[in-house]
């Protein structure tokens, strides 16, 4: 292996990082959104949604964690590589490949869980009544 296989995986990682990022500014403004719009009181659709909410920061969370620890492998694997030491720097590269993996896997979950979140908003706008 060569030094240029693992840096292949460095502008993935950062774009990844990236949408992960976006994906929490974005639940993060909706989540500021929601309260100052329901003020004191809570409406069942917001009591429904909190926990979704909430499973969904602490899965992004997760999803950034193993992205910059896959990132730090994939670093100290070219480290390695560069200092050619290269058993360690393959290993340190597959260790940076399953936590990338780990990392997408938490991100398809918490995409499941967005979708929940949507369901829960459909199954509201269904229950209102039909203007003639």
């Amino acid at each position: 292996m060569t030094l240029t296989t693992p840096g292949l995986l460095f502008p993935a990682i950062s774009l990844l990082l990236l949408a992960y990022t976006n994906r929490f500014l974005v639940l993060a403004q909706l989540i500021r959104e929601l309260n100052a719009r329901e003020g004191d009181q809570l409406r069942p659709l917001v009591v429904a949604q909190i926990d979704n909410l909430k499973k969904r920061i602490k899965l992004i969370r997760l999803m950034q964690v193993w992205g910059v620890i896959a990132f730090l492998l994939c670093t100290m694997s070219m480290f390695a590589l560069f200092i050619e030491v290269a058993l360690l720097g393959v290993i340190l590269f597959g260790a940076s490949l399953c936590c990338l993996a780990l990392s997408l896997l938490l991100s398809l979950y918490e995409i499941h869980i967005s979708c929940d979140a949507i369901e829960i908003e459909l199954n509201n706008i269904e229950k209102k009544p039909i203007q003639d």
